[in-house]
């Protein structure tokens, strides 16, 4: 069967080279007469697994010594909890830019704990169609949290932002992790579920600091403690042993691809196709996003009514094109162009896209 063009919000397209290696490995990975699946966390055929991605991760960011890579189970869900209760102490204050569902849900996890938050700037006055230009931190702030992308809304931060010195900057990377170069140095802690840009779904990848996390909590239940985690190299329990398999093979395809620059400039040709035709459309296609903060990764868009929106759909996947109907909060249309879809799938949905305007406009 042919591959269908995949735009899916998550778990997410796969780069097809990846999935026929991890294919060609399934049953007898490298010669050793069983699966990664079968394979004990404990041997040195997964360590040097688990080693391999964790340097890949950091040679793609050009992390130092100074940083740490964990694969955790829990997906960035999780992280919205052990967050706060590894590095929210008392006194202090957990600052967030609230840009949407994610941000909204993260900050609920920490009132769960009975420990404060305080909004430093939110979208939500413009149905979060946009990304805040300033915030105002709140007397002894712990760290301040960002959502980097919101695949919900299609809202991007385009700049890394400033922030004091003395205040660490966690970021949210779930829905544009690894699709561009970043200013590393800004931030103390990057987590990212991986079924967006880099495998399949079960497993978070967290960039942090090490000075960092040693300032974490540290009479925590054992799985929620991040500095046990990093001690053990996160094989303190077994791991979530195939997606960090599938994570590693998606982390040496960015690196053959040419690393973020390159990974960038394909992501922003395959966003230009389709922003282009929106913005040319006279109406037809609008888009919900002001254009300087609009997502590279999660084009969001609404049709003329929802009677439409729905044909657009079904048209569009009788054609090849699926994943295309907006998330349930908002509606609408939605194309997620993660790293791994191919540059003619976002042309074909470009020119898909022309034509049902002709027929419907």
């Amino acid at each position: 069967m042919e591959r269908v063009h995949n735009f899916n919000a998550g778990p997410a397209v796969l780069p097809e080279e990846v999935l026929r290696e991890a294919q060609a490995d399934l049953v007898n990975y490298k010669g050793m007469g069983l699966s990664v699946m079968e394979m004990s966390h404990r041997s040195k055929e997964y360590e040097a697994i688990i080693n391999e991605a964790r340097d890949a991760a950091k040679r793609i960011y050009g992390l130092g010594d100074d940083w740490d890579v964990l694969f955790l189970h829990g997906g960035a869900s999780l992280q919205f909890v052990m967050i706060p209760m590894n590095f929210l102490p008392e006194g202090k204050i957990a600052n967030f830019i609230h840009t949407g569902v994610w941000s909204k849900k993260a900050m609920a996890e920490v009132k769960k704990l009975g420990k404060p938050v305080h909004i430093a700037a939110s979208s939500e006055d413009k149905s979060f169609s946009y990304i805040p230009k300033t915030y105002q931190l709140s007397d002894n702030p712990a760290y301040l949290h960002i959502t980097t992308n919101n695949t919900i809304y299609g809202t991007e931060w385009k700049i890394d932002p400033d922030v004091p010195k003395d205040v660490p900057l966690i970021a949210d990377m779930s829905s544009n992790f690894m699709s561009k170069p970043i200013d590393i140095n800004k931030y103390s802690f990057i987590y990212a579920g991986a079924q967006k840009n880099i495998g399949p779904a079960g497993c978070a990848v967290i960039l942090v600091k090490k000075d960092f996390l040693a300032t974490g909590a540290t009479n925590l239940p054992s799985m929620l403690d991040y500095q046990l985690h990093s001690k053990n190299g996160s094989l303190y329990n077994t791991p979530p042993c195939f997606t960090i398999y599938m994570i590693g093979l998606v982390l040496k395809w960015i690196e053959n691809y040419g690393g973020l620059a390159k990974i960038e400039e394909n992501n922003k040709a395959k966003a230009k196709y389709i922003y282009d035709v929106i913005d040319a459309s006279n109406g037809f296609y609008r888009g919900t996003v002001v254009p300087e903060d609009r997502s590279l990764m999660n084009i969001t868009f609404r049709l003329p009514s929802e009677e439409l929106e729905n044909l657009f759909i079904s048209e569009a996947k009788k054609n090849g094109m699926i994943g295309l109907k907006g998330h349930r909060d908002v509606g609408g249309c939605r194309a997620s162009c993660y790293n791994a879809l191919p540059l003619n799938a976002a042309y074909d949905l470009a020119e898909f896209m022309k034509n049902f305007q002709k027929q419907n406009g």
